[in-house]
Protein backbone atom coordinates (compact mmCIF):
# COMPACT_ATOMS: atom_id res chain seq x y z
CA UNK A 1 0.00 0.00 0.00
CA UNK A 2 2.61 2.30 1.06
CA UNK A 3 4.65 2.16 -2.44
CA UNK A 4 1.16 2.20 -4.26
CA UNK A 5 0.73 5.77 -2.61
CA UNK A 6 4.52 6.70 -3.52
CA UNK A 7 3.45 6.07 -7.26
CA UNK A 8 0.31 7.68 -6.75
CA UNK A 9 2.12 10.59 -5.47
CA UNK A 10 5.15 10.59 -8.27
CA UNK A 11 2.37 10.55 -10.85
CA UNK A 12 0.61 13.49 -9.27
CA UNK A 13 3.54 15.26 -9.23
CA UNK A 14 4.59 14.56 -13.14
CA UNK A 15 1.16 15.47 -13.66
CA UNK A 16 0.84 18.77 -12.27
CA UNK A 17 4.78 19.38 -13.79
CA UNK A 18 3.37 18.33 -17.17
CA UNK A 19 0.72 20.81 -16.73
CA UNK A 20 2.41 23.55 -15.49
CA UNK A 21 5.01 23.01 -18.19
CA UNK A 22 2.38 23.28 -21.12
CA UNK A 23 0.69 26.25 -19.90
CA UNK A 24 4.15 27.66 -20.03
CA UNK A 25 4.87 26.69 -23.48
CA UNK A 26 1.58 27.64 -24.27
CA UNK A 27 1.71 31.14 -22.91
CA UNK A 28 5.44 31.94 -24.18
CA UNK A 29 4.50 30.35 -27.95
CA UNK A 30 1.49 33.00 -28.19
CA UNK A 31 3.23 35.68 -26.44
CA UNK A 32 4.63 38.46 -29.08
CA UNK A 33 4.91 42.43 -29.29
CA UNK A 34 3.81 44.26 -31.55
CA UNK A 35 6.53 45.67 -34.45
CA UNK A 36 7.39 49.43 -33.50
CA UNK A 37 6.05 52.35 -35.77
CA UNK A 38 3.12 50.14 -37.02
CA UNK A 39 0.73 52.71 -39.35
CA UNK A 40 -2.76 52.56 -38.45
CA UNK A 41 -5.44 54.31 -40.53
CA UNK A 42 -8.74 54.73 -39.86
CA UNK A 43 -11.44 52.60 -41.01
CA UNK A 44 -14.53 54.85 -41.72
CA UNK A 45 -13.84 58.43 -41.67
CA UNK A 46 -16.72 60.07 -40.22
CA UNK A 47 -15.11 64.03 -40.28
CA UNK A 48 -12.94 65.65 -42.76
CA UNK A 49 -13.28 68.73 -41.36
CA UNK A 50 -9.58 70.32 -40.40
CA UNK A 51 -7.86 71.56 -37.73
CA UNK A 52 -7.82 75.58 -37.73
CA UNK A 53 -5.24 77.65 -36.07
CA UNK A 54 -6.02 80.10 -33.58
CA UNK A 55 -9.52 78.36 -32.66
CA UNK A 56 -10.26 77.21 -29.50
CA UNK A 57 -10.19 73.35 -29.16
CA UNK A 58 -11.59 71.10 -26.27
CA UNK A 59 -9.26 67.87 -25.78
CA UNK A 60 -9.99 65.07 -22.51
CA UNK A 61 -7.48 62.24 -21.37
CA UNK A 62 -9.29 58.86 -19.31
CA UNK A 63 -8.17 56.21 -18.28
CA UNK A 64 -10.99 53.77 -17.74
CA UNK A 65 -10.00 50.78 -16.46
CA UNK A 66 -11.66 48.63 -18.70
CA UNK A 67 -14.88 49.32 -16.54
CA UNK A 68 -14.28 47.16 -13.66
CA UNK A 69 -13.52 49.91 -10.99
CA UNK A 70 -16.76 50.74 -9.08
CA UNK A 71 -16.23 51.62 -5.74
CA UNK A 72 -16.39 48.14 -4.54
CA UNK A 73 -13.42 47.06 -6.71
CA UNK A 74 -9.94 46.58 -5.68
CA UNK A 75 -7.11 45.59 -8.00
CA UNK A 76 -5.52 41.50 -7.00
CA UNK A 77 -2.06 43.37 -8.33
CA UNK A 78 -2.01 46.70 -5.88
CA UNK A 79 -0.61 46.90 -2.08
CA UNK A 80 -0.78 49.07 0.22
CA UNK A 81 -0.39 50.61 4.11
CA UNK A 82 -2.71 52.73 6.30
CA UNK A 83 -1.62 54.99 8.04
CA UNK A 84 -1.62 53.38 11.52
CA UNK A 85 0.56 50.30 9.60
CA UNK A 86 -2.00 48.13 8.39
CA UNK A 87 -1.84 45.89 5.33
CA UNK A 88 -3.67 46.16 2.54
CA UNK A 89 -3.91 44.02 -1.04
CA UNK A 90 -6.33 44.16 -4.00
CA UNK A 91 -8.43 41.34 -4.77
CA UNK A 92 -10.13 41.18 -7.80
CA UNK A 93 -9.21 40.75 -11.36
CA UNK A 94 -12.23 40.93 -13.12
CA UNK A 95 -15.12 43.03 -12.97
CA UNK A 96 -17.43 41.89 -10.19
CA UNK A 97 -20.20 41.31 -13.49
CA UNK A 98 -20.70 42.32 -17.38
CA UNK A 99 -23.81 44.75 -15.80
CA UNK A 100 -20.50 46.37 -14.07
CA UNK A 101 -18.75 47.23 -17.16
CA UNK A 102 -22.02 48.10 -19.02
CA UNK A 103 -22.47 51.01 -16.64
CA UNK A 104 -19.59 52.28 -16.21
CA UNK A 105 -18.41 52.38 -19.53
CA UNK A 106 -21.86 53.78 -20.14
CA UNK A 107 -21.36 56.56 -17.34
CA UNK A 108 -17.91 57.39 -18.99
CA UNK A 109 -19.58 57.98 -22.42
CA UNK A 110 -22.54 60.35 -20.84
CA UNK A 111 -19.81 62.20 -18.93
CA UNK A 112 -17.57 62.66 -21.92
CA UNK A 113 -20.92 63.86 -24.12
CA UNK A 114 -21.41 66.70 -21.19
CA UNK A 115 -17.92 68.03 -22.09
CA UNK A 116 -17.96 67.40 -25.83
CA UNK A 117 -14.21 67.59 -26.41
CA UNK A 118 -13.55 67.96 -29.93
CA UNK A 119 -10.71 65.21 -29.00
CA UNK A 120 -10.61 62.59 -26.24
CA UNK A 121 -7.66 60.03 -25.34
CA UNK A 122 -9.23 56.68 -23.57
CA UNK A 123 -6.53 54.08 -22.03
CA UNK A 124 -7.46 50.61 -20.53
CA UNK A 125 -10.16 50.31 -23.23
CA UNK A 126 -11.05 46.59 -23.43
CA UNK A 127 -12.25 44.92 -26.88
CA UNK A 128 -12.41 41.46 -25.91
CA UNK A 129 -11.39 40.61 -22.73
CA UNK A 130 -12.33 37.77 -19.96
CA UNK A 131 -11.81 40.58 -17.28
CA UNK A 132 -14.57 42.87 -18.57
CA UNK A 133 -16.88 40.09 -19.37
CA UNK A 134 -15.97 40.29 -23.56
CA UNK A 135 -17.86 43.66 -23.51
CA UNK A 136 -17.08 45.59 -26.48
CA UNK A 137 -15.59 49.21 -24.74
CA UNK A 138 -14.46 50.74 -27.83
CA UNK A 139 -17.36 49.64 -30.09
CA UNK A 140 -19.33 51.50 -26.95
CA UNK A 141 -17.66 54.43 -27.59
CA UNK A 142 -16.86 54.11 -31.39
CA UNK A 143 -20.80 54.10 -31.64
CA UNK A 144 -21.42 56.73 -28.98
CA UNK A 145 -19.34 59.25 -30.89
CA UNK A 146 -20.27 58.41 -34.28
CA UNK A 147 -19.29 61.57 -36.05
CA UNK A 148 -15.82 61.34 -34.28
CA UNK A 149 -13.03 59.48 -36.71
CA UNK A 150 -11.51 56.76 -33.50
CA UNK A 151 -8.96 54.26 -33.74
CA UNK A 152 -8.03 52.14 -31.06
CA UNK A 153 -4.05 51.38 -30.71
CA UNK A 154 -3.72 47.61 -29.15
CA UNK A 155 -1.31 48.01 -26.17
CA UNK A 156 -2.20 44.89 -24.18
CA UNK A 157 -3.16 41.39 -25.73
CA UNK A 158 -2.56 38.29 -24.08
CA UNK A 159 -3.72 34.42 -24.20
CA UNK A 160 -5.73 33.15 -21.33
CA UNK A 161 -3.67 34.49 -17.90
CA UNK A 162 -4.35 31.61 -15.36
CA UNK A 163 -3.85 34.41 -12.92
CA UNK A 164 -4.77 34.57 -10.10
CA UNK A 165 -5.24 30.74 -9.63
CA UNK A 166 -8.82 31.05 -8.26
CA UNK A 167 -10.14 34.45 -9.90
CA UNK A 168 -8.06 34.24 -13.59
CA UNK A 169 -7.27 37.09 -15.31
CA UNK A 170 -7.89 35.52 -18.86
CA UNK A 171 -7.53 36.22 -22.42
CA UNK A 172 -7.48 39.88 -23.06
CA UNK A 173 -7.51 42.39 -26.15
CA UNK A 174 -6.88 46.12 -24.80
CA UNK A 175 -5.81 49.18 -26.27
CA UNK A 176 -5.42 53.29 -25.86
CA UNK A 177 -8.33 54.76 -28.23
CA UNK A 178 -7.80 58.38 -29.96
CA UNK A 179 -11.18 59.98 -30.94
CA UNK A 180 -11.00 63.33 -33.03
CA UNK A 181 -14.06 65.72 -34.69
CA UNK A 182 -11.48 66.60 -36.67
CA UNK A 183 -9.49 64.61 -39.98
CA UNK A 184 -6.92 62.07 -38.55
CA UNK A 185 -4.27 61.70 -41.78
CA UNK A 186 -2.59 58.72 -39.87
CA UNK A 187 -1.75 57.22 -36.89
CA UNK A 188 1.49 55.68 -35.86
CA UNK A 189 2.07 53.23 -32.70
CA UNK A 190 5.32 53.79 -30.98
CA UNK A 191 6.50 50.62 -29.25
CA UNK A 192 7.71 51.72 -25.68
CA UNK A 193 10.48 49.70 -23.96
CA UNK A 194 9.08 47.41 -20.98
CA UNK A 195 10.32 44.35 -18.18
CA UNK A 196 10.72 41.50 -20.71
CA UNK A 197 11.86 39.16 -18.38
CA UNK A 198 9.63 36.24 -17.04
CA UNK A 199 6.97 36.24 -16.27
CA UNK A 200 6.65 40.35 -15.82
CA UNK A 201 6.51 40.38 -19.24
CA UNK A 202 2.83 38.79 -19.78
CA UNK A 203 1.72 41.38 -16.88
CA UNK A 204 3.40 44.83 -17.72
CA UNK A 205 0.94 44.87 -21.56
CA UNK A 206 2.62 46.10 -24.53
CA UNK A 207 3.21 49.21 -23.85
CA UNK A 208 3.37 51.90 -26.87
CA UNK A 209 2.07 55.51 -27.02
CA UNK A 210 0.19 56.68 -30.57
CA UNK A 211 0.89 59.29 -32.39
CA UNK A 212 -1.82 61.09 -34.75
CA UNK A 213 -1.21 63.56 -37.01
CA UNK A 214 -4.30 66.02 -37.95
CA UNK A 215 -3.74 68.14 -40.78
CA UNK A 216 -4.05 71.91 -40.09
CA UNK A 217 -6.09 74.06 -42.60
CA UNK A 218 -4.01 76.84 -44.55
CA UNK A 219 -0.76 75.51 -43.00
CA UNK A 220 2.19 72.97 -43.90
CA UNK A 221 2.44 71.89 -39.90
CA UNK A 222 0.55 69.25 -38.64
CA UNK A 223 -1.25 68.76 -34.70
CA UNK A 224 0.24 65.58 -33.39
CA UNK A 225 -1.81 64.16 -30.88
CA UNK A 226 0.19 61.77 -28.47
CA UNK A 227 -2.53 59.25 -25.95
CA UNK A 228 -0.12 57.15 -23.92
CA UNK A 229 -0.31 55.01 -20.88
CA UNK A 230 3.16 54.47 -19.13
CA UNK A 231 4.21 51.47 -16.84
CA UNK A 232 2.78 51.21 -13.58
CA UNK A 233 4.46 47.88 -11.88
CA UNK A 234 7.98 48.76 -12.39
CA UNK A 235 10.36 48.87 -9.16
CA UNK A 236 12.89 51.08 -9.16
CA UNK A 237 11.37 53.26 -12.08
CA UNK A 238 13.87 52.23 -14.61
CA UNK A 239 11.42 51.23 -17.45
CA UNK A 240 9.26 54.37 -16.92
CA UNK A 241 12.76 56.67 -17.35
CA UNK A 242 13.63 54.92 -20.26
CA UNK A 243 10.15 55.39 -21.58
CA UNK A 244 9.79 58.83 -20.49
CA UNK A 245 12.84 59.34 -22.40
CA UNK A 246 11.41 58.04 -25.75
CA UNK A 247 8.72 60.74 -25.25
CA UNK A 248 11.07 63.51 -25.56
CA UNK A 249 12.97 61.91 -27.99
CA UNK A 250 9.83 62.19 -29.85
CA UNK A 251 8.80 65.62 -28.94
CA UNK A 252 11.92 67.10 -29.92
CA UNK A 253 11.29 65.72 -33.86
CA UNK A 254 7.98 66.76 -34.04
CA UNK A 255 8.78 70.53 -32.50
CA UNK A 256 12.31 70.76 -34.70
CA UNK A 257 8.95 70.55 -37.94
CA UNK A 258 7.51 73.54 -36.09
CA UNK A 259 4.25 71.24 -35.33
CA UNK A 260 2.24 71.41 -32.54
CA UNK A 261 2.24 69.08 -30.26
CA UNK A 262 -0.51 67.75 -27.31
CA UNK A 263 0.59 64.82 -25.35
CA UNK A 264 -2.05 63.43 -22.95
CA UNK A 265 -2.93 60.38 -20.96
CA UNK A 266 -1.79 58.03 -17.79
CA UNK A 267 1.88 59.11 -17.41
CA UNK A 268 1.91 56.79 -13.66
CA UNK A 269 3.95 59.30 -11.96
CA UNK A 270 2.83 61.96 -9.52
CA UNK A 271 2.80 64.98 -11.86
CA UNK A 272 1.18 67.51 -9.29
CA UNK A 273 3.58 70.35 -9.92
CA UNK A 274 1.92 73.04 -7.67
CA UNK A 275 4.54 73.77 -5.23
CA UNK A 276 2.01 75.13 -2.82
CA UNK A 277 0.45 72.01 -2.94
CA UNK A 278 0.36 69.13 -0.06
CA UNK A 279 -1.48 66.28 -1.17
CA UNK A 280 -5.46 65.33 -0.82
CA UNK A 281 -6.98 63.73 2.21
CA UNK A 282 -5.98 60.35 3.05
CA UNK A 283 -5.27 57.74 5.55
CA UNK A 284 -2.87 55.98 3.65
CA UNK A 285 0.79 55.54 3.01
CA UNK A 286 2.43 57.01 -0.21
CA UNK A 287 2.14 53.77 -1.97
CA UNK A 288 5.57 52.11 -3.24
CA UNK A 289 4.41 52.54 -6.90
CA UNK A 290 3.87 56.55 -7.01
CA UNK A 291 7.12 57.91 -8.15
CA UNK A 292 7.39 62.04 -8.08
CA UNK A 293 8.03 63.42 -11.57
CA UNK A 294 10.70 66.47 -11.88
CA UNK A 295 9.13 68.03 -14.34
CA UNK A 296 12.17 70.00 -15.13
CA UNK A 297 14.25 66.58 -15.87
CA UNK A 298 11.68 66.67 -19.18
CA UNK A 299 11.31 69.98 -19.76
CA UNK A 300 15.14 70.84 -20.09
CA UNK A 301 15.45 67.97 -22.57
CA UNK A 302 12.20 68.80 -24.55
CA UNK A 303 13.19 72.35 -24.81
CA UNK A 304 9.91 73.39 -26.74
CA UNK A 305 7.48 71.31 -24.46
CA UNK A 306 5.77 71.68 -21.09
CA UNK A 307 3.54 70.22 -18.47
CA UNK A 308 0.02 71.12 -18.35
CA UNK A 309 -1.93 70.13 -15.34
CA UNK A 310 -4.12 70.67 -12.48
CA UNK A 311 -4.03 69.85 -8.50
CA UNK A 312 -8.03 70.85 -8.47
CA UNK A 313 -8.94 67.23 -7.79
CA UNK A 314 -6.95 63.46 -8.25
CA UNK A 315 -7.08 61.79 -10.98
CA UNK A 316 -6.28 58.15 -9.22
CA UNK A 317 -7.05 56.22 -6.49
CA UNK A 318 -5.58 53.33 -4.41
CA UNK A 319 -6.61 50.10 -5.44
CA UNK A 320 -5.33 48.02 -2.95
CA UNK A 321 -8.88 48.31 -1.25
CA UNK A 322 -12.27 49.18 -2.10
CA UNK A 323 -12.62 53.03 -2.37
CA UNK A 324 -14.33 55.27 0.41
CA UNK A 325 -13.23 58.92 0.27
CA UNK A 326 -10.59 60.53 2.49
CA UNK A 327 -9.59 56.94 3.16
CA UNK A 328 -7.59 55.73 -0.17
CA UNK A 329 -4.89 57.49 -1.19
CA UNK A 330 -4.95 59.54 -4.53
CA UNK A 331 -2.98 61.48 -6.17
CA UNK A 332 -2.17 62.85 -10.01
CA UNK A 333 -1.29 60.34 -12.68
CA UNK A 334 -3.47 61.98 -15.63
CA UNK A 335 -2.21 65.22 -17.69
CA UNK A 336 -1.00 67.15 -20.66
CA UNK A 337 2.12 67.59 -21.91
CA UNK A 338 2.52 70.58 -24.78
CA UNK A 339 4.33 72.40 -27.04
CA UNK A 340 5.57 75.66 -26.62
CA UNK A 341 2.69 77.09 -29.90
CA UNK A 342 0.19 75.36 -27.65
CA UNK A 343 -1.88 78.00 -25.89
CA UNK A 344 -3.81 76.11 -23.26
CA UNK A 345 -6.59 78.93 -21.77
CA UNK A 346 -8.37 75.72 -19.30
CA UNK A 347 -6.69 72.51 -17.37
CA UNK A 348 -9.00 70.72 -15.08
CA UNK A 349 -9.61 67.61 -13.34
CA UNK A 350 -13.07 66.63 -13.53
CA UNK A 351 -14.20 65.40 -9.98
CA UNK A 352 -16.29 61.83 -10.61
CA UNK A 353 -15.35 60.45 -7.16
CA UNK A 354 -14.07 57.49 -9.13
CA UNK A 355 -17.56 56.58 -9.44
CA UNK A 356 -16.84 55.00 -13.56
CA UNK A 357 -13.09 54.14 -12.96
CA UNK A 358 -10.06 54.09 -10.86
CA UNK A 359 -8.75 57.78 -12.57
CA UNK A 360 -11.12 60.77 -13.33
CA UNK A 361 -10.58 62.79 -16.65
CA UNK A 362 -8.59 65.36 -17.09
CA UNK A 363 -9.75 68.34 -19.33
CA UNK A 364 -7.99 70.88 -21.67
CA UNK A 365 -8.91 73.93 -23.47
CA UNK A 366 -6.17 74.99 -25.98
CA UNK A 367 -5.35 77.57 -29.13
CA UNK A 368 -2.67 76.79 -31.73
CA UNK A 369 -0.95 79.62 -31.85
Amino acid sequence: MFKNIIKIFIAFIVLILVIVGGYVIYLTTGYYRINDLKEYSVDTIESNELVELNTSYKITTYNIGFGAYNHDFSFFMDEGEMLDGTKKKGSESRASSKQVVLDNTNGVIEEMKKLNPDFMFFQEVDAEASRSHKVNQYEMIDNAFNNYNSLLVSNFHSRFLFYPILKPMGSVDSGIVTSSSKLIEKTVRHKLEIDESFPTRFFDLDRCFSVSYLPIKNSDKYLVLVNVHLSAYDEGGVFRAKQLEQLISLFNVETSLGNYVVCGGDFNHDISFDDTFNGFLSNQKTPEWVYKLNKEDIENKALNMRFVTSTNAPTCRSTDMPYTKGENYTVVLDGFIVSSNVEVSVINNIDLDFVYSDHNPVYMEFILK
